[in-house]
C-alpha cells in the first residue's frame, strides 16, 4: 500500500523503523523483515502506475494506464511472493544480520512511549502528502484541475518527498517529543545526524555514479547496437532494459529510454493488442529492475540502513532483484504469449 504512491527510496526510508521494530520483537535475521518489504518497493516502483518509469513507458508505447496498474499488479504480487518473500526468508537463515546497534540503543533508552495512534499518524503522515503529490499530478496531466494553478502548486509542494519528510520530522519532534526536555530533543536529533548523513552522503554518491554513466553516453550506445540484434520485441525490450540498467543503474532512466527506443518498432508492428503492449511494458520493467549493484543509488540505501557489507549487500539485494526481474519477465513472457494465441 505504502509504494502505491511513494518512491522506493522514500518509502523504504519512512518503512525502515517498523521493518526495525518488527525484527526486534520477532528475532532473527533483519533479512527476514527487510527483503520482503524492499522488494515490494521495488516492484510497486517498477511495476505499477502512478510511479515516473511505467507511466512513461506506456505513454511512449501507446499502453493504456489503467489497464497497466490492473497488469502490473497481477504480474507484480507472485513475482514479489516467489523472488522477494521466499528469498527474504531464505536470506534470513543463510545470513544473521541484527538490528543495527544505533536503532537498539534508541529502543533501549527510549523511556517514555508515544500512544500507538501518535505513532501510527506519524507514519501515515508522509504517505498522505506525498500521495497528495502524485494524486494531483495525475489530475493535471488527465485535465481534471488545472497544473498551473496557485493552490495546486502549493499542495504539490508540500509533497514532495523532501518537503513531506521535513514536516514529517518536525511534526515528530513535537508530538512524540511529549513528556521530554528541549535538550533531550536535541540530543536525539543530533544522534540521528551521523548515520542518516553517512547514509545519504554514500547513497547520493551511487546516484552521483550513475548521473557520470548517463552523460558519457554509454547507455544510449548499447542500447543502439542491442536493439539492432534482430532479438523477438518482449525479449528485446528486457534484453535493451537490462543492459541499461547495468550501465547507469536508475531504473527509471532504464525504463523510459528503452521505451523510447522500442517505440517505433512498437507502433510498426501490426495487431498488438492492449494487453501485449502492457506486456511489453512489464518486460522493460523486469530488466530494469534486475542487476542492482553500485552504480545504483538504491544498493547504497539498503546496504547502509540494514548495516550490510557490500559483499553482502551483492549476495542478498542484488540477487534478490534480479529474480525480481527473471520471475516477473518469465510471467509476462507467458501471458504475452497466452494472449497472442487467444487473440
Amino acid at each position: 500500500m505504502f509504494g502505491f504512491p511513494i518512491f522506493f527510496d522514500a518509502g523504504l526510508v519512512v518503512f525502515i523503523p517498523i521493518i526495525f521494530s518488527v525484527a526486534r520483537r520477532f528475532g532473527g535475521s533483519l533479512l527476514t523483515y527487510a527483503l520482503p518489504a524492499a522488494g515490494a518497493f521495488a516492484v510497486m516502483h517498477a511495476f505499477v502506475p502512478p510511479h515516473p518509469g511505467p507511466v512513461a513507458s506506456a505513454d511512449l508505447l501507446g499502453a493504456d494506464v489503467g489497464l497497466l496498474v490492473l497488469v502490473g499488479l497481477v504480474i507484480g504480487l507472485p513475482t514479489w511472493f516467489l523472488a522477494s518473500y521466499l528469498f527474504g526468508l531464505w536470506a534470513g537463515r543463510r545470513f544473521a544480520l541484527p538490528v543495527p546497534p544505533a536503532a537498539q540503543a534508541a529502543e533501549e533508552t527510549d523511556a517514555v512511549r508515544p500512544s500507538f495512534g501518535a505513532v501510527l499518524g506519524i507514519l501515515l503522515l508522509p504517505l498522505v502528502l506525498i500521495s497528495l503529490n502524485t494524486v494531483l499530478n495525475t489530475l493535471g496531466i488527465a485535465g481534471v484541475v488545472d497544473a498551473e494553478a496557485g493552490w495546486v502548486q502549493g499542495l504539490r509542494l508540500l509533497g514532495e518527498t523532501p518537503v513531506a519528510l521535513l514536516i514529517t520530522v518536525l511534526v515528530a519532534m513535537v508530538v512524540l517529543g511529549r513528556g521530554r526536555s528541549k535538550s533531550e530533543i536535541e540530543q536525539i536529533c543530533n544522534d540521528s545526524l551521523g548515520p542518516v548523513c553517512a547514509i545519504i552522503l554514500i547513497t547520493g554518491a551511487g546516484g552521483m555514479f550513475g548521473g557520470v554513466l548517463r552523460e558519457s553516453g554509454i547507455g544510449n550506445a548499447l542500447a543502439e547496437s542491442l536493439e539492432s540484434a534482430g532479438l523477438p520485441l518482449i525479449l528485446a525490450a528486457f534484453v535493451i532494459a537490462t543492459g541499461l540498467r547495468v550501465a547507469q543503474g536508475s531504473a527509471t532512466v532504464a525504463l523510459t529510454t528503452t521505451a523510447g527506443l522500442l517505440s517505433a518498432t512498437v507502433a510498426a508492428t501490426p495487431g498488438l493488442s492492449a494487453l501485449e503492449l502492457c506486456f511489453i511494458v512489464i518486460a522493460i520493467a523486469c530488466g530494469s529492475t534486475v542487476l542492482s549493484h553500485v552504480n545504483d543509488s538504491g544498493f547504497w540505501l539498503v546496504s547502509r540502513f540494514f548495516g550490510m557489507d557490500e559483499k553482502t549487500t551483492l549476495k542478498t539485494w542484488t540477487v534478490m532483484e534480479t529474480l525480481i526481474g527473471l520471475v516477473g519477465f518469465a510471467i509476462a513472457v507467458a501471458a504475452y504469449a497466452l494472449s497472442v494465441s487467444l487473440l
